[in-house]
């Protein structure tokens, strides 16, 4: 099933895909996209879809997840992206946390902080979590996934790696964490590891890979952060990028006020954002 959360920010409505691609309406079923209903999504699956409401038009999308507790991304996991930034595969995953308030829907804009230099994309396979996991084994990892989704870990170069300290906040700035469209469960994808993936700028596509290529699987990454911290309902991994950054062109490309971005990951959906400036002030 693709599980969908959809109206303005701040007050997203739960829903569901359609065999039709119409979003239907399962308010009346659940509150949220979120927490412990992510345990038990199987119970949907004999739902009559066409008897739940219709939802009319063509609204905002959030988050395709609500209530996210972590938000944890795994660094050079491609050694293909590792290579073209002169790094070399880690020994284990690199993890860094990335804010939830960067957190947004797939298709609200990419803001430019104020000062930056470098705004980059990154497409990713994400991965939710269903049951809690602590301390769990490999085979026992993929029975915490709720489901998976399309990533853009938007990135600002030069506060990441030039501005000392960790990679936090160079990942974190407002809305540089698109998730969703969708939440499809692990039913619809055979397996996580042979997924397409893909991202253009302005219609010129600069990342083209597949989940084939990642150094640590989703099976060893929940697995993986499971030994250092209880993995909670909802909370999201963001399992790194193939090549084809901006910061990894030779001269750099990074993004700019009205460029626009697309991208994909084979059977979750595709995310299309603006590139604005922030206008805010304070």
């Amino acid at each position: 099933m693709k599980f969908v959360r959809y109206g303005p920010r701040g007050a997203e409505r739960p829903a569901v895909l359609d065999t039709r691609g119409q979003l239907r309406d399962l308010s009346g079923l659940c509150g949220d996209i979120a927490g412990p209903m992510l345990c038990d999504l199987g119970r949907f699956s004999a739902l009559d879809l066409d008897s739940l409401p219709l939802v009319d038009g063509s609204p905002r999308l959030g988050a395709c997840v609500g209530n996210t507790g972590k938000f944890m991304c795994i660094g050079l996991n491609y050694a293909d992206h590792a290579a073209e930034g002169g790094l070399e595969v880690p020994p284990e995953p690199v993890l860094f946390i990335k804010a939830n308030s960067a957190i947004c829907g797939p298709n609200d804009p990419i803001i430019i902080p104020r000062g930056s230099v470098s705004t980059d994309w990154e497409v990713e396979l994400g991965v939710v979590i269903g049951k809690p996991a602590k301390y769990v084994t490999e085979a026992d990892a993929m029975d915490h996934v709720a489901g998976y989704c399309v990533i853009n870990d938007v990135s600002e170069r030069d506060f990441q790696t030039r501005r000392s300290g960790q990679w936090t906040k160079g990942k974190s700035c407002d809305n540089f964490g698109p998730v969703g469209p969708w939440l499809v469960t692990p039913d619809e994808i055979a397996d996580p590891q042979i997924l397409k993936l893909w991202l253009s700028v302005n219609g010129e596509k600069v990342q083209n890979g597949t989940t084939e290529k990642m150094v640590y699987g989703v099976r060893f990454l929940v697995s993986y952060l499971s030994q250092f911290m209880t993995l909670h309902s909802g909370d999201i991994i963001s399992t790194g990028t193939p090549p084809g950054v901006g910061g990894g062109f030779k001269p750099p490309r990074f993004l700019k006020s009205g460029d626009m971005v697309e991208l994909g990951v084979e059977g979750l959906g595709q995310q299309r954002q603006l590139v604005i400036a922030d206008t805010a002030s304070g």
